[in-house]
């Protein structure tokens, strides 16, 4: 900061030290109740809003020589952020979190580090008291990831990227809160949104979205149906979650979301479900437990499990994702 626009402060906090040796008691007395009423101003308002969360860098190593049994050397990081911070004030609530997950690994000779974590999700949700329990709602929510994603062991093609896929959800409904640990959203009116924000993913119809279909396979130039990079859907939607302190040590929270599309296939339910646990060793040591399941009609993986039947073909599946780590993690 320049000296001219520190002078002005500084002889304002020197003119204010030599007022403040000619106060009376009474002036003091009059500052004093004034200053007690900011206080209790400022620690009102701290009491309407909750923040806590996780945050955690993790890793793991091992090295074999002579292994017997066999295996890979390999080494892996990966980081989690899991914050949320709640708002609740007279006939208002407004529940707000953030997640974000990354890892990777590297094994044996292979040089190149692969990626098996990597998550965005924000969430908002805006409440008005209805009655007892319940909360007049609307929820919005984001999430996608950081980088590309390959099916290895071909790196040289990605299955996905940043915004693609991209999905954005509105939804409209009923909020019940019984408690700080237990919440049921019910929207009958919800949007889904898909963006796939690459020409060569959205071209082959990857997450659902309209692909480009041709007249003669074998000539791409003979398009009938042109791509699009993004699917709107309309349906229903639901959101449970709860979270609690299991012990001292261990806290434990799961969010399960079905939604439902009014206008194509509605008994195709769409699920997502998540959970996250924490096992507190001391101050800046824990070990940490994430799962996510996935179902999603419109997306077609590559199956990797089953009989000749089902192996290697590709069509909607459960997917599903364990991360355990262990390392520096701060928990508030």
């Amino acid at each position: 900061m320049q000296l001219k626009k520190i002078l002005p402060f500084a002889f304002i906090l020197v003119a204010s030290s030599f007022k403040a040796q000619d106060l009376t008691k009474d002036d003091a007395a009059s500052l004093k109740v004034e200053a007690d009423k900011l206080k209790k101003i400022i620690a009102d308002s701290l009491k309407t809003w909750k923040l806590g969360g996780v945050i955690s860098i993790n890793g793991q190593q091992v090295s074999l020589t002579n292994w017997a049994a066999g295996g890979n050397n390999s080494i892996s990081l990966g980081g989690l952020v899991n914050i949320f911070a709640k708002y609740k004030k007279g006939e208002a609530t407004w529940d707000n979190s953030l997640e974000l997950g990354y890892g990777l690994i590297k094994q044996g000779s292979n040089p190149k580090w692969i990626k098996n974590d990597d998550k965005i999700q924000i969430t908002t949700k805006y409440g008005r008291h209805a009655f007892k329990k319940w909360y007049y709602s609307l929820l919005g929510d984001f999430r996608s990831q950081f980088a590309n994603g390959y099916n290895f062991p071909n790196d040289s093609v990605y299955i996905s990227k940043f915004l693609a896929p991209g999905y954005g959800l509105a939804a409209l409904g009923l909020d019940y809160k019984p408690n700080d640990h237990f919440s049921l959203f019910i929207a009958p009116l919800t949007g889904k949104f898909t963006l796939v924000n690459d020409d060569n993913l959205a071209k082959a119809g990857a997450f659902g979205v309209q692909k480009n279909e041709y007249l003669d396979a074998n000539n791409p130039l003979l398009v009938t149906t042109k791509y699009k990079k993004h699917r709107e859907e309309f349906g229903g939607y639901v959101k449970a979650q709860y979270q609690t302190k299991i012990m001292d040590n261990i806290t434990f929270q799961t969010i399960v979301e079905f939604f439902s599309n009014y206008l194509n296939q509605p008994g195709n339910v769409d699920v997502n479900w998540t959970t996250l646990t924490t096992f507190k060793v001391n101050k800046f040591i824990s070990a940490t437990l994430a799962t996510q399941l996935i179902y999603d009609d419109d997306i077609k993986v590559v199956r990797n499990y089953g009989d000749r039947t089902v192996k290697g073909t590709i069509g909607p599946d459960v997917q599903f994702k364990q991360v355990l780590g262990l390392g520096f993690s701060y928990k508030f």
